[in-house]
């Protein structure tokens, strides 16, 4: 009886396919991210990146069983396109220092990688991992200078207007405000574009580990979700300048003032998680009849 030997090469382990992208990746961004380390991810505007650059990274990890085994429909074309696209934006960002460049190619060079070895349906169910990538790309300074402006005038009306109401003497020239025999400017920390920021970041990446399935239950959060992190800021400004008026300078510029920005954060997250958790019980979807 004849023996049949096959001598067709087997495939390798799937993670092989990956190992010249995973080089890729890191030549084009240990530079750029060891740039930031040491430079803009030292301020407080852009102290976030680090940390949302691990999220990144575990969202996919996370979703390895998606990405990485091989799949028979790849988009070589639209995948190499979109590489090409994204490579060229990364050249211009580093050629001439310009981060949202730099950094803002990191998608499209995902998504074309993506394409290129996976295809369409990999790269629609990797959706969230390239959007939350959004939130590393370094805010321009003209955009920070155009927001944090209307945001501190707004917080400084709503923090003089609410304690006027409740008897305490207080005045506001601009964003300067007057209590008692203490001036206090609200400084750009103050604005609340980093709560805002991180309060997005954070209810984003919540709806999207809960996966709550009706769309008005998650339009209604993500719609919450500025207004709350707005509100926060309000009472952060407040209560900075209650401890000034009746403990003093000192107090209200000492730990407390650095301390409730974080513990205001977290106390507008408990406040979506506690919003979600009310519209999961309203809005629940009615048991089929028995």
């Amino acid at each position: 009886m004849p023996i049949t030997i096959d001598a067709s090469p087997r495939p390798g382990p799937p993670w092989l396919a990956w190992l010249p992208v995973a080089a890729g990746l890191l030549l084009l961004y240990v530079p750029t991210f060891y740039e930031l380390g040491t430079t803009l991810w030292q301020t407080e505007d852009h102290g976030h990146g680090p940390i949302v650059l691990a999220v990144v990274a575990w969202l996919f990890w996370r979703e390895r069983r998606v990405w990485l085994p091989a799949t028979p429909t790849r988009a070589p074309v639209a995948g190499v396109a979109l590489l090409v696209v994204g490579l060229l934006l990364y050249i211009l960002g580093r050629s001439q220092d310009i981060n949202i460049f730099q950094v803002g190619a990191l998608i499209p060079v995902l998504a074309g990688t993506l394409l290129a070895l996976r295809g369409w349906r990999v790269l629609r169910a990797l959706w969230f991992p390239l959007v939350f990538t959004l939130f590393l790309i370094p805010f321009p300074n003209v955009f920070i200078d155009a927001v944090t402006g209307p945001l501190k005038q707004a917080v400084s009306a709503a923090a003089e207007n609410l304690l006027y109401a409740a008897g305490y003497p207080i005045g506001r020239t601009g964003v300067v405000l007057i209590v008692g025999q203490y001036q206090l400017l609200v400084a750009d920390a103050c604005s609340g574009l980093n709560s805002m920021f991180s309060l997005s970041a954070l209810g984003l990446l919540y709806l999207y580990l809960v996966r709550r399935k009706s769309i008005l239950h998650n339009a209604l959060v993500v719609a919450s979700i500025l207004p709350i992190a707005f509100a926060a800021n309000i009472v952060r400004v407040m209560v900075l300048i209650l401890v000034t008026y009746h403990f003093g300078d000192a107090a209200g510029q000492g730990f407390l003032h650095g301390a409730a920005g974080m513990v205001l954060v977290m106390a507008a997250l408990v406040l979506l998680l506690v919003l979600d958790g009310v519209l999961a019980r309203v809005l629940r979807p009615a048991l089929p009849a028995r």
